[in-house]
């Protein structure tokens, strides 16, 4: 019996056009690259020793060629541009502004993260290029968005979790630990999290509107903002506050509406204990040799618990102490009571269930030989991600795309000369 045909990725025959650098909007085309679209990352030439994505030097740690020696390629960059081609362009020349309009012809979706305006100062604003190419997705990725009045901030992802509230809410408590004390205050999350929401954001948006695009033969502009998506990302805390006027405080690795939810200290290491609902704490008092706690009135539902949470905490931790952090993992999973173990990165990529679910992939590096990167958490059963290529090298694949866009050698030469590529 013949074997079924392998079924086009889901995004096959989209090609993006991708002006963005840095985290945002390298995310949002590298998710869009591992599900089939051809992913055109438009780069800076190399001059005087500059050029790329900025993200190509933070580091260290770089990537090490075979013989060992560190390389050009920092890791951040590589966690960001897999299956992409890479072009270098000059858009601050006037051939590299018409390169850019060519190729913009024939391409599904456009992708910039410049400050608001910078790009219409080279005529590659998306009210001409909708233009030039009315079925057009244009997805601009800014700090604040296009209007209002911070419109014409740069963005950074700090700095927006400052603004829009997370760290307001990250960090210790302040009946933990005292703001002035080492250690003390508001913190940022540990990973750039309003630049990766943004660039998740973006990829629904676009892809929404290729949907409206696939129905109508219209393209449209989106318009993304890391502040934007810090807002809608405090989720049940904005809502908190929406209903109650009162602005919720850090709670440390407690959580703001359920109890017991936090991180709790074991003989020899730490717990996480999630309880989500009243059966659970039943269960977990069991095995905490405690059943009769949910008989108090003080803890019988999730509502009292958080009303009381300053009295059974303490109850709680003096109970957790007594035992082993895996005698504790052990006779919480056994019983059902959602728990886990604060893990570090060799841990996590260790995990047998980080291992089962394939979350590393390897790929051949024209460097390395092989780099090791994260894999996509998309997991579709018709349509899988796809591992093309590894994160390429700058202006890597210029002259194979550009000949792919009818150009021919001649004019790819001019160009060169006229240092636009």
């Amino acid at each position: 019996m013949a074997e079924s045909p392998t079924p086009a990725a889901p995004l096959e025959g989209v090609r993006v056009l991708d002006l963005s650098r840095v985290l945002a909007g390298p995310w949002c085309t590298q998710t869009l690259a591992d599900l089939g679209a051809d992913v055109i990352k438009v780069e800076r030439p190399l001059r005087d020793g500059q050029g790329g994505d900025d993200t190509r030097g933070w580091g260290p740690p770089f990537l090490k060629d075979q013989a060992g020696h560190d390389t050009a390629e920092a890791a951040y960059f590589l966690g960001t541009n897999r299956n992409k081609r890479s072009i270098t362009v000059d858009i601050g020349r006037p051939e590299g502004q018409a390169l850019i309009r060519r190729l913009v012809e024939s391409c599904d979706v456009f992708v910039e993260n410049f400050k608001v305006g910078d790009l219409a100062r080279y005529g590659l604003d998306s009210e001409r290029l909708i233009a030039l190419n009315p079925r057009l997705v244009y997805c601009s990725v800014t700090g604040f968005g296009q209007t209002g009045p911070y419109r014409d901030r740069a963005g950074y992802d700090y700095a927006v979790q400052g603004i829009g509230g997370l760290m307001s809410v990250t960090g210790p408590s302040r009946a933990e630990i005292a703001d002035d004390a080492p250690g003390g205050g508001p913190q940022k999350v540990g990973v750039a999290v309003a630049d990766l929401f943004t660039g998740m954001y973006a990829t629904t948006a676009i892809l929404a509107a290729l949907r409206h695009r696939d129905r109508t033969g219209e393209g449209q502009a989106i318009d993304m903002a890391l502040l934007d998506t810090q807002v809608a990302m405090l989720a049940n805390l904005g809502a908190n506050y929406l209903t109650t006027g009162l602005a919720p405080q850090r709670a440390g690795n407690a959580h703001q509406n359920i109890v017991p939810y936090q991180v709790f200290e074991a003989a020899d290491g730490h717990v996480i204990l999630a309880v989500g609902n009243d059966g659970q704490f039943a269960r977990f008092c069991q095995v905490a040799g405690h059943p009769e706690w949910p008989q108090d009135q003080r803890f019988a539902r999730n509502a009292d618990r958080v009303r009381h949470r300053a009295t059974l905490v303490p109850l709680i931790a003096t109970v957790m102490k007594r035992r082993s952090r895996a005698d504790w993992l052990a006779a919480l999973e056994a019983a059902k009571v959602p728990c886990g173990p604060i893990n570090d990165l060799a841990e996590v990529f260790a995990d047998p269930q980080v291992r089962a679910r394939d979350m590393t992939v390897s790929l051949p590096h024209p460097l390395a030989g092989e780099v090791r990167l994260v894999a996509s958490p998309i997991k579709l059963s018709r349509t899988p991600v796809r591992y093309r290529s590894a994160p390429p090298l700058l202006g890597q694949h210029t002259g194979d795309v550009l000949r792919e866009f009818g150009l021919s050698d001649q004019e790819i030469a001019a160009l060169r000369d006229a240092q636009a590529i």
